[in-house]
This record gives structure tokens, C-alpha cells and sequence, in this order.
């Protein structure tokens, strides 16, 4: 079987950086913090009042018909608006393509938290006769590809991965190697998550995860900084349109970059915490690397999973020095959680997104709020201001709850 070439020709996202693509990339590139304080949260019940919301958000009734915007939660909202903008980039639409060879995977973490909170209490104020007959759908995570598939009469693959903070990587990884065996012809893929509730934000909390520095939200995401200590929860959604590269060159689209590689592993050792000394990222990347059959020092940029937690941060650090030697101290690293928070299941949708922009552009964004690095993060953390290098490949880094790693390659197009 001849393995075929992944394009990808459209992007999108939306964080609390901004609403499209552009808003969101020129602020990344400005050290802007899309983190600030949650609107409506209320500081009696949520112990952490800050994320990086999406801000100014209004749903079209171009993509979301009126009737239905409330029968689904926030999430799938954010979802089909980023679909949309990376599909009408793309040129997808007018692609012609047999609608069987034209799927979506897309990763979610968590689905409708605040819809479920919503209707409990309705369940318990109102009685069950009061819960509405769209609940269910309204808040399951493969809501997401399979309203894709539906806007766009899309008959292939769809379903959902849901891998904790690795679930958009393994669905960009999905849906490459869907095309890869040349099962699809385009792919829609990436994540999306909106889980900004008093019961998220308490299950976090409690579990010390989060940062609680509610008193300087826009400081509180510092990954690899001295004074980290703990994430800083964001929504929003990252969306990539995937095609088999020779079709989209006959088409006539424009070719931003390649997916070219992907690793997929599990630490096996804890629930929550990473492995100390990355036994399972260190073969994540190595698998990365093989399968695009590049050498280590290839790779020009990692855009790392780097949350801001004083474990996690040590921990990626030491697999990327394991597995790049001396290149590591020769590449660039950044978290762009830094500016836009954590977004779980999404988190690798939105910052393979990061990868593609920083290879089309030569620009590599910042990490923010790095003021003194910890000890044991000695690497070009690419601190508080953006870089331009020329950029051939860049690595993603997603690790999840579970002990689940994921690792995605992208390399700009030449061609």
C-alpha cells in the first residue's frame, strides 16, 4: 500500500486570545494574555475565578441554526464556528470530493460540563418531566464531528476521541493516518472544550492542579517560571482541515504545511502525575520522529505541552533533553498556554494549530510570564517576546490524565 501525503489547508481557532484566526495568532505573537477573570463566576462557590475565557463570542445563525443554539452546549458551538472558518479557507467546499471520502475526528476532554450542571439542577428543582429531550445530545463530545458531518454532507469517518488533555492530538493523528491508507480524502479534525463551571473549576482546585492566584490572573500561567504553580484553565476550539496532498495540488489549493508524523504512548505509572524521567513521552517523540522519518535535529520547534505545574514542566523538559541530546539546547521551545490557558481535550487541537502558523510564517510565539526559569528547565523557552527562524519541522507535544502521550510532527511545505 503506497502511503499518501497529509496537506493541510486550513486552520482555525478560538481561545481567549481572540475569536478567529487572525485575532488569535497576531495577539500570540504580541505576549498578549487572553487570561482574566471569569465572567459571572461566582467567588463564594468556584475557588478559582480566572481562565482564559472566550470573550465577545456570538453564535451566527449562518452555522448555528437559531432554534437549536441552546439544544447544544458551548462547546460545539465553538467547534462549528472554527470548522467553518478553516473549511471556507481551505476551499474544501468546492472541492468535489465524494462526500464518503470526506470525514471529521475530533477530540474532547470533558463534552458539556455546564450543560450537565444546568439540567441536574433542573433535574432536582423541577423534576426529571422539566429535563429537556435534547440534553443528551446537546453535551456528548462526538456532537462535535458529527455536526461537522452534518453542515457539510460529510458521509466518511466521524467520531470523537476523548483522551483527557491528549484528545485533540490523537484525533489530528486519526485523522491523518485515515488519509495516510487512503481510507479519506479530506479530514476535519482537531478539538474543542468549554468547561469554565464552579464544578470543573472545584474538582481541579481540589485536586491542587490549578494556579489560585486570583489576584493576578494574566501572571498565574507561567509555564517553566521559578513561581509557577499549578495551570490556568482555557476553552475555545483549534480546527485543521486534512486532504491527501496530491489531490489538493490538483485542485489548486493552497498548501499550508504537511502532517508527517505522530507517536502515541502511555506512561503506565500514574493516574495524574507524569512519569518523573519521561519514560513514556521520551518513546512518544522518538515514535514521532521515526514515523516522519527525520533525524532529531530536523525538528526547528517544539510548541510544548508545558501546563505550568511544578511537576509537569520538570518532567517534559527532561524527556526533550533525552531525546534531542545536545539539539536541544539548539531549538525552540514554547507553551502558548502562557497566554491562552489549558484547554484540555482541545489543548493540542489549538497548539498544533500554533505549529502549522509558526511554520507558515517563520515566527515562533512567546512563553510568557517566564521571568527566572526553574533550575531544572534549562532550555530556549523562547521567554516573553516572539522569534523569527527559518522553520522546517515542529513538534507538538500532548500528555493527558491516564498517563496517555501523544506527539505530532508538522513540516512546512515545500512542494
Amino acid at each position: 500500500m503506497q502511503i499518501q501525503r497529509v496537506a493541510i489547508t486550513g486552520v482555525s481557532a478560538i481561545c481567549g486570545l481572540g475569536n478567529s484566526m487572525n485575532e488569535v495568532w497576531d495577539n500570540a505573537l504580541k505576549g498578549q494574555s487572553g487570561i482574566s477573570l471569569i465572567e459571572g463566576a461566582n467567588p463564594e462557590m468556584w475557588p478559582v475565578v480566572f481562565a482564559g475565557q472566550v470573550r465577545n463570542f456570538e453564535v451566527s445563525p449562518d452555522i448555528i441554526d437559531p432554534k437549536e443554539q441552546k439544544r447544544f452546549d458551548t462547546f460545539i458551538h465553538y467547534a462549528l464556528h472554527a470548522a467553518d472558518e478553516a473549511v471556507r479557507s481551505s476551499g474544501l467546499l468546492d472541492s468535489g470530493y465524494d462526500p464518503l471520502m470526506m470525514g471529521s475526528i475530533m477530540g474532547v476532554g470533558l463534552g458539556g460540563f455546564p450543560m450537565i450542571e444546568e439540567m441536574h439542577t433542573i433535574y432536582h428543582d423541577k423534576g426529571p418531566r422539566r429535563v429537556s429531550p435534547f440534553f443528551i445530545p446537546g453535551f456528548i463530545p462526538n456532537m462535535t464531528s458529527g455536526k461537522i458531518s452534518l453542515k457539510y454532507n460529510m458521509k466518511g469517518v466521524n467520531y470523537a476521541t476523548s483522551s483527557a488533555c491528549a484528545s485533540a492530538s490523537h484525533a489530528i493523528g486519526a485523522a491523518a493516518m485515515e488519509i495516510m491508507m487512503g481510507r479519506q480524502d479530506s479530514m476535519v479534525t482537531g478539538g474543542a472544550e468549554a468547561v469554565l463551571s464552579g464544578l470543573t473549576m472545584a474538582g481541579f482546585s481540589n485536586m491542587k492542579a490549578l494556579s489560585k492566584w486570583n489576584d493576578r490572573p494574566s501572571e498565574a500561567s507561567r509555564p517553566f517560571d521559578k513561581e509557577r504553580n499549578g495551570f490556568v484553565m482555557g476553552e475555545g476550539a483549534g480546527i485543521i482541515v486534512l486532504e491527501n496532498l496530491e489531490k489538493a495540488k490538483a485542485r489548486g489549493a493552497k498548501i499550508i504545511a504537511e502532517v508527517v508524523g505522530f507517536g502515541a504512548t502511555a506512561d503506565a505509572y500514574h493516574i495524574t502525575a507524569p512519569e518523573p524521567e519521561g519514560a513514556g513521552t521520551v518513546p512518544c517523540m522518538e515514535q514521532a520522529l521515526r514515523y516522519a522519518g527525520i533525524n532529531k535535529e530536523d525538528i526547528d520547534y517544539i510548541n510544548a505541552h508545558g501546563t505550568s505545574t511544578p511537576l509537569g514542566d520538570i518532567a517534559e523538559t527532561k524527556a526533550i533533553k533525552k531525546v534531542f541530546g545536545d539539539h536541544a539546547y539548539k531549538l525552540n521551545v514554547s507553551s502558548t498556554k502562557s497566554m491562552h490557558g489549558h484547554l484540555l481535550g482541545a489543548a493540542g487541537g489549538l497548539e498544533s494549530v500554533m505549529c502549522i502558523k509558526a511554520l507558515e510564517t517563520g515566527t515562533i510565539p512567546p512563553t510568557i510570564n517566564l521571568n527566572e526559569a526553574d533550575p531544572e528547565c534549562d532550555l530556549n523557552y523562547t521567554a516573553n517576546e516572539a522569534v523569527k527562524r527559518e522553520i522546517r519541522y515542529a513538534l507538538n507535544n500532548s500528555f493527558g490524565f491516564g498517563g496517555t502521550n501523544s506527539t505530532t510532527i508538522f513540516k512546512k511545505f515545500e512542494g
